[in-house]
């Protein structure tokens, strides 16, 4: 109701705005030495016409634009202190009994006085606003005279360290109860049952521009991708009907950067929040500046059991190994097993023995040689295998 009130008195405006023209066109002869032949009413209702119904067209752009910057000057002036906005005023008002000085001198001007004036009344008092801040002891330094105001400046300039320093407090409070998730880690799936266990606290946010990534993926031409694209959806669908934590979709975007993962950094520097993801590139990315990462590759090798050196495990060779004479063995979670002599087993459930475990940045790694090799000839496994293993 409000914005179609909003949206009919811009319509009036514009038409305002054509009947204003026209009569300063007819009274300057303009339309005249173009060639216009209508009559003055058939003029002013064309034009009034004209300017409504384009006024009525703009109207929601021009109520979306005034609301964008009515939020953002709100969120300027919240983290503006109370001294900048009294030094800023001062000023402001001060350039402004300046402009009105000059301004009189202006108004005579046929035409262009009226513009002048008012465009010298914005930037004088633009100016001020500017210095007043800038120099914002000056200005107050003025009414330091007054024991009571001098008092009352320092128990405020002393309340708005406070209130910032709660509102930094408060601000990194809040962002951290957010979880922004990206693509890779929606489609990876293991997000939807990390949070069916409860470890997992404060809103998972889901920002818009993720949501479109995903709606191109479902849409590829390519099967894989495709697919890929479906079980992101069907993962988000199931987080938010299935479980108890909260799921947003954060609308905000940024326009002025093309790529998913560079948004998704510049969010968690705006909601100070950290980034849920499983993707290594960003993880490094992010670190760099200065956004907390919480990586899901990085808790599943968390909760990969310890294994030391010593204990006896059983396990089937699965495939040979890049040195000659090793075997390759997985645990249940995928941990690789390298098996020093263990070719001559492939296929066989067998014991072998730890003899080193080595923490890479693609996982754990196992080292181990048959039991039965051991007790014929007890042998440690060298180093140079376990890194020849890895490379």
């Amino acid at each position: 109701m409000i914005r179609n009130l909003i949206r009919g008195i811009i319509t009036l405006l514009f038409g305002a705005l054509g009947f204003f023209l026209v009569f300063l066109f007819l009274r300057l002869n303009l339309l005249q030495s173009l060639g216009w032949n209508l009559s003055p009413v058939w003029t002013y209702a064309t034009m009034i016409i004209l300017f409504a119904i384009f006024g009525f067209l703009v109207a929601p752009i021009t109520i979306r634009s005034f609301l964008t910057l009515m939020r953002w000057m709100d969120s300027r002036l919240t983290r503006v202190p109370t001294h900048d906005l009294m030094s800023g005023a001062v000023g402001g008002i001060i350039g402004l009994i300046i402009s009105s000085l000059f301004s009189s001198s202006f108004v005579s001007i046929p035409f262009f006085g009226p513009l002048l004036a008012v465009l010298l009344s914005i930037f004088l008092g633009y100016l001020g606003l500017t210095i007043g801040m800038k120099r914002k002891e000056d200005v107050l330094g003025l009414f330091n005279f007054l024991p009571r105001f001098r008092d009352r400046g320092d128990k405020a300039e002393k309340a708005d360290k406070q209130r910032e320093g709660k509102s930094e407090q408060l601000q990194s409070i809040e962002g951290m109860h957010y979880k922004i998730l990206d693509t890779s880690v929606i489609i990876d799936g293991r997000i939807a049952d990390i949070v069916k266990t409860g470890f997992l606290e404060g809103i998972l946010l889901i920002p818009s521009f993720v949501l479109e990534e995903l709606r191109h993926i479902a849409d590829s031409s390519d099967l894989l991708k495709r697919n890929r694209g479906r079980r992101g959806l069907d993962i988000l669908n199931q987080i938010s009907k299935e479980t108890a934590i909260k799921v947003h979709i954060h609308e905000q975007d940024f326009d002025d950067i093309n790529e998913v993962d560079s948004k998704l950094v510049r969010l968690g520097q705006v909601l100070k929040s950290p980034l849920l993801t499983n993707d290594y590139n960003l993880n490094k990315v992010a670190e760099l500046q200065g956004v907390m990462v919480l990586n899901i590759n990085e808790l599943a090798n968390a909760l990969k059991p310890i294994v030391l050196p010593g204990e006896e495990m059983l396990v089937q060779v699965m495939k040979e190994g890049k040195e000659p004479g090793q075997g390759v063995a997985y645990l249940d979670d995928g941990t690789m097993i390298v098996v020093d002599m263990g070719r001559r087993y492939m296929g066989q459930n067998i014991t072998v023995l730890v003899t080193s475990v080595l923490q890479t940045a693609a996982g754990r790694m196992i080292f181990a040689k048959p039991k039965s090799s051991l007790e014929k000839k007890p042998m440690g496994l060298r180093p140079t295998d376990e890194v020849n293993a890895i490379g």
